[in-house]
């Protein structure tokens, strides 16, 4: 089709503003030896399953799940998973690497730990996007983080935060039990992709045993849930949420919501997460009944990245900005037109989350102390985005004291009645 001698010519052009693409920060991936059912095919197991290799699948797939020992850790990671969703939601998406089962522990470990040059163990993750379709954003190796020697870190644990940083991940991190070794454990780690929880729970198997189970399934569920309850959005805290499914914590912490000197406390102080049981007859405890996970924070050492919410709210807002502004790329020259398309598309997406009150204020600009014209000229623009993360609300300070003027009011109440 040829322009017209003597007519109109019309030209789309989509150069605005353009709808944000949310990044997905629910997917959990899971790394670690999978037991085989007895009655399943190895065959059949092996091709569900392969080493080393990124599988998504959802957490309701009995068919691939049946190949699985039911009584196996990797089977009671996604019962803990799903024990945590929320009304209408039905599954959650997994990725999972499998590992070999090593001789021992330390061999096992090894294994999950895998090497970068290779791609094996947790470092298959780094290649789930283009392998499956997506990243997981939390990732869990339940029940192998805690092993340590003394003064030396669990290698997992070390080698965690190496993949977390390339995919902007969190690290659900299983540690010990009580105050002592958990803290311990926790001085041989540090990072702002770490939420280290202390203790295991007690879950009920197929032949209705109680038996000792990772916490850091059931935190990971507790994500799954709060992001869905919030359209997606990885703003909010898991604190103070039923732990549902679980019938017992490894350990009963004494917690008391005015004494720090509890060790539910003092293990929160050194940035731990907890679970512990609500008693309907202390008015100090967290709860009347039932098991209800406490914890706001990560390993980060810097104060305004310590809170977790806040690296995955500003992972998930800077990922939704790649996302959707890489449509621009390429497709239009460096114009005004395109410039403020750009920054009103970043606006626009910080104004979402200010609305959902996920954050506390925003500005985004071109930016005028970083653009020059030889930039522009190749063209490359600086935008200056800035936003504050609402903080967990975690201390409240009563001031609790007479009032005076009440007792002014009381004698100025019965004058007056005496005199009318």
């Amino acid at each position: 089709m040829t322009d017209p001698t003597f007519g109109i010519t019309i030209n789309r052009s989509a150069n605005e503003a353009t709808t944000a693409s949310k990044a997905q920060m629910s997917v959990v991936g899971i790394c670690m030896p999978i037991d085989k059912a007895a009655s399943a095919d190895q065959t059949a197991f092996n091709t569900a399953f392969p080493l080393n290799t990124c599988v998504k699948l959802n957490s309701n797939d009995t068919s691939i799940l049946a190949l699985c020992d039911q009584d196996g850790g990797f089977i009671d990671a996604v019962e803990g998973i799903n024990d945590q969703l929320g009304s209408y939601q039905t599954a959650a998406t997994l990725v999972v690497v499998r590992v070999a089962e090593g001789v021992d522990d330390a061999a096992t470990m090894a294994n999950i730990t895998g090497t970068s040059v290779a791609g094996t163990g947790i470092f298959a993750f780094l290649d789930a996007g283009p392998d499956v379709g997506v990243y997981p954003r939390l990732l869990i190796c339940p029940g192998f983080t805690k092993v340590h020697a003394d003064g030396a870190a669990n290698p997992v644990l070390a080698s965690l935060p190496t993949v977390a940083n390339q995919i902007l991940a969190q690290v659900i991190a299983d540690g010990p039990a009580g105050l002592t070794d958990f803290t311990d454990w926790v001085e041989n780690h540090a990072g702002m992709r770490i939420i280290p929880v202390s203790g295991g729970v007690y879950a009920t198997d197929s032949t209705g045993t109680d038996v000792l189970r990772p916490m850091s399934p059931r935190v990971a569920g507790l994500f799954v849930r709060r992001d869905y309850e919030n359209d997606g959005s990885p703003f909010k805290s898991i604190a103070n949420q039923t732990v549902y499914g679980i019938t017992g914590v490894e350990k009963n912490l004494r917690f008391s919501l005015t004494d720090g000197s509890t060790e539910g406390q003092q293990i929160l102080a050194v940035h731990g997460g907890i679970i512990v049981r609500g008693e309907s007859g202390d008015d100090f405890s967290i709860s009347d009944g039932g098991f209800v996970f406490i914890g706001t924070d990560n390993l980060s050492e810097e104060s305004v990245w310590d809170q977790y919410h806040k690296v995955r709210g500003r992972d998930f807002v800077e990922l939704t900005v790649l996302r959707t502004v890489r449509s621009y790329l390429g497709k239009y020259n460096l114009t005004t037109q395109t410039i403020q398309s750009v920054v009103n598309t970043i606006s626009t997406i910080l104004q979402n989350r200010q609305s959902n009150g996920d954050i506390l204020g925003f500005r985004a600009r071109f930016d005028p102390d970083k653009n020059n014209a030889s930039d522009l000229r190749a063209g490359h623009i600086y935008v200056d985005m800035q936003f504050e993360e609402a903080p967990v609300f975690k201390r409240l300070t009563v001031a609790s004291r007479p009032y005076a003027a009440a007792l002014d009011a009381t004698i100025d109440e019965i004058l007056a009645a005496q005199n009318a």
